[in-house]
């Protein structure tokens, strides 16, 4: 044991079983922590069916370790069945009796949160109940899961618009098999789970601007940029012409990888020198619709797109090497992109959609450039125009600010987990000192 309080990172998937950007990130912070910080890291991954094929191996408990760090745990789900309307798991025992084992065991000093997708809403109310009024709990938001029933991605099934504003009956209008009154009871369940954290971690000022919209007390959600790790930069290739293009993320309708395949199929047959390469995982999980038009587009591009599938991170800069623009045409409004930030590591210009998180991390004209979402026209358009003029890439690379350091998002953690415990002992002492009087009435616990 180090000595040193203890911080447990919970995630809802671990990167070596199924890579995404929020389950890299928590666990390069799960990392940072353990090499250099002020707290010992504890990291518990959900993992299992169905977004894992893997599947428990000792009876009689649903975690095991991971590898051969003490500090890492895998906590398996595959025995629960998952009601995806409220984002609770219909079978209770694994919080009721795993998980609050488990916490007792470890007892962490404060909690930090990344998702509880699987885990359940629920989870929040057991870690309160099992560990104390004195422990603090953060919850770093990743997307709109909360506010979304459409996987948190905040696009109505009825336009495939982004969505600003949810409301029962709006909700109930892309999805007329739950009704409105379902909808109210969802979000008021949601909340009063999500009341028991004391304190929200933005990495966007969209998302925070969201949540707080949809209820979030306003001075409990912060905003704080995703930390990166140090990495030694791509070089800059010489080229006569800046127009190669990589796209790196999850093969999905919302990441927009099908607009990009349309754009590079209207530049393809206007003849335009150019070539993209699309990187990327966890296809198989996506609709047979979307597969299938996938598939037509690659075959109808083959003479400028390579697909290179699923790639290791340590490639990237090999893969940055190669690439003069990354393009994140995303249809949904994103967070805060972490392809984003390692463009901005590798000094590569971005070309992004021009809405929501994108918008907000990629400025126009200064370290990249927008085109209009899900319009492949138009990105064709900026992409013709990006690749035929040199000095642009140029100028935007200048102007590319390096992305927030991992250490520096480790100290500003640190700050709020050692705030929120001094906050916790202060009242904890002013309880002693002034015991508190008798409820005269049932709090309302509700969000404003």
């Amino acid at each position: 044991m180090s000595g040193k309080p203890k911080v447990l990172y919970v995630s809802h998937n671990h990167p070596t079983i199924r890579p995404g950007g929020a389950e890299a990130y928590a666990y390069e912070l799960y990392r940072a922590v353990r090499d250099g910080g002020e707290f010992e890291p504890l990291f518990l991954a959900r993992t299992g069916p169905p977004v894992s094929i893997s599947s428990r191996y000792h009876e009689g408990t649903l975690l095991t370790g991971v590898n051969e760090d003490p500090n890492q745990y895998f906590f398996y789900t595959d025995t629960l069945e998952y009601d995806w309307l409220n984002g609770t798991p219909r079978g209770k025992a694994a919080l009721t009796k795993y998980l609050r084992e488990f916490l007792r065991a470890q007892q962490p000093d404060v909690v930090h949160l990344q998702h509880t997708l699987f885990f359940g809403y629920d989870m929040l109310r057991e870690i309160r109940q099992t560990l104390g009024e004195q422990v603090p709990i953060l919850y770093t938001l990743h997307e709109f899961l909360p506010i979304c029933h459409r996987n948190g991605q905040l696009v109505r099934t009825t336009t495939e618009k982004p969505c600003r504003e949810e409301s029962p009956r709006r909700c109930h209008e892309c999805f007329p098999e739950v009704s409105p009154q379902a909808f109210f009871m969802r979000k008021r369940f949601i909340q009063s789970q999500m009341s028991a954290v004391d304190r929200f971690i933005a990495p966007s000022n969209f998302l925070r601007d969201r949540f707080v919209d949809w209820g979030l007390p306003a001075d409990k959600v912060v905003p704080e940029e995703y930390g990166r790790l140090p990495v030694t930069a791509a070089p800059t290739r010489e080229r006569r012409k800046r127009n190669r293009l990589v796209f790196i993320g999850q093969l999905s309708y919302f990441k927009g990888v099908n607009v990009l395949l349309k754009a590079m199929k209207r530049l393809q047959e206007d003849g335009a020198d150019v070539h993209c390469a699309v990187y990327g995982a966890n296809l198989e999980l996506q609709p047979d619709e979307f597969r299938a038009e996938f598939a037509e587009l690659l075959e109808a591009t083959k003479e400028t797109v390579s697909f290179e599938g699923e790639f290791n991170h340590d490639d990237l800069p090999t893969i940055m090497a190669d690439a003069d623009w990354v393009v994140v045409p995303s249809v949904w409004w994103e967070n805060s992109p972490l392809v984003i930030q390692e463009a901005a590591q590798h000094r590569r210009p971005v070309i992004a959609s021009d809405i929501g998180g994108m918008a907000e991390k990629v400025h126009n004209g200064v370290s990249g450039l927008h085109f209009k979402a899900a319009d492949p026209a138009d990105l064709a358009q900026t992409i013709a125009g990006a690749i035929s003029n040199r000095k642009l890439w140029d100028e935007l690379q200048r102007r590319i600010e390096p992305p927030y350091a991992m250490d520096e998002h480790v100290r500003s953690l640190t700050r709020h987990y050692k705030e929120l415990l001094a906050s916790k002992a202060s009242e904890d002492e002013e309880e002693l000192v002034t015991p508190r009087a008798p409820a005269t009435e049932i709090e309302d616990v509700r969000y404003a």
